[in-house]
């Protein structure tokens, strides 16, 4: 079936190499994130090289090689918060949990992205957890809130989705979160008031 599914993304743009690009989108789209055995097909079908293939799937951002976790959470790298303490953040979260920036725990229950910045300076150091914003973080308070995710979100299916994990935008001007973790919260735009 997979190799049924590639084929037919690869007929949808009928079989021209040029369109590398949205037949990997079609492809993420169908599975979360781009299978390595697909990649292996669309190469070959294509009669193109996999280096290729995976030099456009490395050098696009947007593309995803391993699926990702239940809850998205990005830690902001920028000027301000780099220098409150995020690299102390990032080095206590991967430590705890064996993962590196822009990888998922092996129960999937998170993706960890480090940005370079996501414009809340005035709150550093930030970090994001399913688009809700966390100012004034601690390697303790970040990890308190990594602890209180619900697990039972970390069910994603066998074809790496992830069900209903989206971010919802910029923090809202300062505004805090009722019965946020130790660190503050702001709530994301979207999220009600």
């Amino acid at each position: 079936m997979d190799k049924e599914l590639v084929t037919q993304i690869i007929d949808r743009y009928e079989q021209d190499p040029g369109m590398l690009i949205p037949m990997m989108q079609d492809l993420q789209a169908e599975h979360g994130y781009l299978p390595a055995e697909q990649l292996r097909e669309m190469a070959a079908e294509l009669d193109i090289p996999l280096t290729r293939v995976y030099g456009v799937a490395m050098f696009y951002s947007s593309f995803r090689l391993a699926p990702r976790g239940a809850h998205e959470v990005t830690l902001c790298m920028g000027t301000v918060c780099y220098l409150k303490g995020a690299p102390r953040i990032s080095e206590a979260i991967c430590e705890e949990y064996g993962i590196e920036p822009g990888g998922t725990t092996a129960d999937r229950l998170f993706t960890l992205q480090a940005v370079n910045c996501v414009g809340a300076c005035a709150l550093a150091p930030v970090m994001i957890v399913n688009g809700k914003y966390y100012d004034g973080v601690t390697p303790d308070s970040a990890l308190d809130i990594l602890k209180a995710l619900p697990r039972e979100e970390a069910k994603a299916g066998s074809d790496g989705r992830t069900p209903g994990v989206r971010a919802t935008g910029r923090p809202a001007a300062g505004a805090p979160a009722a019965g946020a973790p130790s660190a503050g919260a702001v709530k994301g735009e979207g999220e009600g008031s």
